[in-house]
């Protein structure tokens, strides 16, 4: 499987609220057991140098902490995107592949050295779907599949991530972006 490993989740509006509303998640990793990923378009308040600091010259601005998803809040996974082509260094120390040039950095090693990552962002929690549980919301229409750009993970925008995604697409999807955040503004 692992078919949508390295691409975006992005919510329709049949998802109207809580922390999956107008978001957009990068999918680390699909297969037979479920899918994981992280929602980068939800920076938080909490300034990253206030939770990891060592790592804030290594994070893409704003550097804030991330609600990565619903699931493991009080953990965080950095997620970055190496530079190309790769430096002589390599890849960071503690560098997990997921998919193309986006893989997860071990925050526990050091931090990367500028020139080996283009961005990487830290993630309070993840988003997790459990065998068919995803797909089961795509058929459902809560989720559009789209082809991702490694840009889209460090985003200087965040906020206008969804909008910026959904306009990029094909056909009558780009009218989502004329919809507003509340129907009852209409």
């Amino acid at each position: 499987m692992g078919a949508w490993r390295g691409r975006l989740l992005v919510a329709t509006p049949a998802i109207a609220d809580g922390v999956f509303a107008r978001s957009v998640v990068f999918l680390l990793d699909h297969d037979d057991d479920g899918a994981l990923g992280v929602i980068v378009n939800r920076p938080l308040e909490s300034e990253l140098h206030q939770v990891l600091p060592e790592w804030t010259s290594s994070a893409t601005s704003p550097t804030l902490l991330f609600q990565g998803g619903p699931v493991a809040t009080d953990g965080a996974l950095a997620v970055g995107v190496l530079a190309d082509p790769v430096s002589a260094d390599g890849p960071p120390s503690g560098w997990r592949p997921m998919a193309g040039r986006v893989g997860l950095v071990d925050l526990d090693g050091p931090p990367p050295a500028p020139r080996q990552l283009v961005g990487l962002r830290v993630f309070a929690g993840y988003a997790g779907w459990s065998a068919g549980q995803l797909e089961g919301e795509v058929d459902e229409g809560s989720w559009l599949v789209v082809e991702a750009d490694p840009a889209d993970l460090i985003s200087r925008d965040p906020e206008s991530l969804w909008r910026d995604v959904v306009r990029r697409q094909s056909g009558d999807l780009r009218y989502w972006t004329t919809l507003p955040v509340d129907p009852g503004d209409n």
